[in-house]
């Protein structure tokens, strides 16, 4: 079955191409949520008078992916887990995470467009690539230092009146 694309479609297409794809998932995933239309000879008709408008917004688009993607480059995110023996965190660092720590940031990318290349397990420093539109990915460093609960716990101990607690007294 043949559709005209009405959004960007990860592995699918960009807007205003016309593919092909099975029926089922034209009419129970795609038209009802809008994203695509039946490329009939009224619809490709449509398409072509349309298409200056699409190409506006491609570029549109473009423009501001490439700019997020300039951002990114400079944004670098650390994140701090607990360490075992030889270095290597307890679990992986995850998309999901990595997403929680660029909104702190101001940048808002799913987990989904995230991509590892490599599972993160170990304390270091790693590339991380997010796939912000078809044409456009951009890399950012995360970080991953090792945090122990008795170094929380220390710093929780310290005074609101800004007293040194036991370990800075020491040190002192």
């Amino acid at each position: 079955m043949e559709i005209i694309l009405l959004k960007n479609v990860d592995n699918l297409g960009a807007m205003g191409r016309v593919v092909s794809v099975k029926p089922g998932y034209a009419r129970n995933y795609l038209f009802p949520r809008g994203m695509a239309t039946l490329a009939d000879k009224r619809n490709k008709v449509a398409l072509e008078k349309q298409l200056e408008k699409i190409a506006s917004i491609r570029d549109a688009e473009l423009i501001e992916a490439n700019a997020l993607a300039a951002k990114l480059e400079k944004v670098s995110v650390t994140i701090t887990k607990q360490v075992g023996e030889e270095g290597k965190i307890f679990g992986s660092v995850t998309t999901a995470e990595l997403e929680t720590l660029l909104a702190e940031q101001g940048i808002e990318i799913s987990k989904r467009k995230l991509a590892l290349s490599e599972e993160i397990k170990s304390v270091g420093v790693f590339g991380v690539t997010a796939k912000i539109h078809p044409e456009v990915a951009g890399q950012f460093k995360v970080w991953v230092v090792a945090g122990n609960d008795t170094e929380a716990a220390s710093e929780e101990g310290a005074s609101d009146e800004g007293e040194p607690n036991a370990e800075e007294s020491a040190e002192a």
